[in-house]
């Protein structure tokens, strides 16, 4: 890969976002390349907005994605995702997690996927991850992770499945290794 690739991550506090960034960062690391990440807000505070930037290359000089400079945007809550899309540009994908912390009265679900689809000129990919990872492990926490799994098979990150596979028994405590192994292979099955 001769570019860096830039990608935002957006949610809220509670969702798992400290462990995708450490999960990309590792695999990205795996593969040899230079890696930058930053978290911008409200990391600390459950269910506030949380935006991550990470960025790896050859060499990286910033943490920061510039306004419309990300590659991938990856939203795991759908009005995150169309609040931080002042970073996507003509080719910006969007991998959003169709779910919801609820739209503070002021724009429909239906507002927010028009909005999304305004934006995500690369591409939008809507999938039901919390849904997916509740029915089927029982624990919606692990969406992102499972979106990091689809975002793997459909060659969204440019980094093997193989890296990912080894970051996630690197970074993982034991106890929920397990878990997030069934989360990021569900994609697959």
């Amino acid at each position: 890969m001769d570019k860096t690739f830039n990608l935002i991550i957006t949610g809220v506090g509670g969702q798992g976002i400290i462990t995708l960034i450490s999960v990309i960062d590792e695999a990205a690391f795996l593969e040899g390349y230079d890696i930058k990440s930053s978290e911008l807000r409200g990391l600390s505070q459950r269910g506030g907005n949380v935006i991550t930037h990470i960025r790896f290359g050859k060499k990286v000089y910033s943490p920061l994605v510039p306004d419309g400079g990300a590659d991938l945007i990856l939203g795991l809550e759908l009005m995150e995702a169309l609040r931080d899309s002042n970073f996507s540009n003509d080719k910006t994908i969007f991998l959003v997690n169709d779910h919801s912390m609820g739209f503070a009265g002021y724009l429909s679900r239906e507002e927010v996927i028009d909005g999304l689809n305004n934006k995500a000129k690369g591409g939008l990919h809507l999938v039901k991850a919390s849904d997916e990872c509740k029915n089927k492990l029982n624990n919606d926490i692990l969406a992102g992770i499972y979106l990091l799994g689809y975002a793997v098979k459909h060659n969204l990150i440019p980094l093997s499945k193989e890296s990912f596979e080894k970051a996630l028994r690197e970074v993982i405590p034991a106890r929920y290794l397990k878990m997030n192994i069934n989360a990021f292979e569900l994609v697959y099955l």
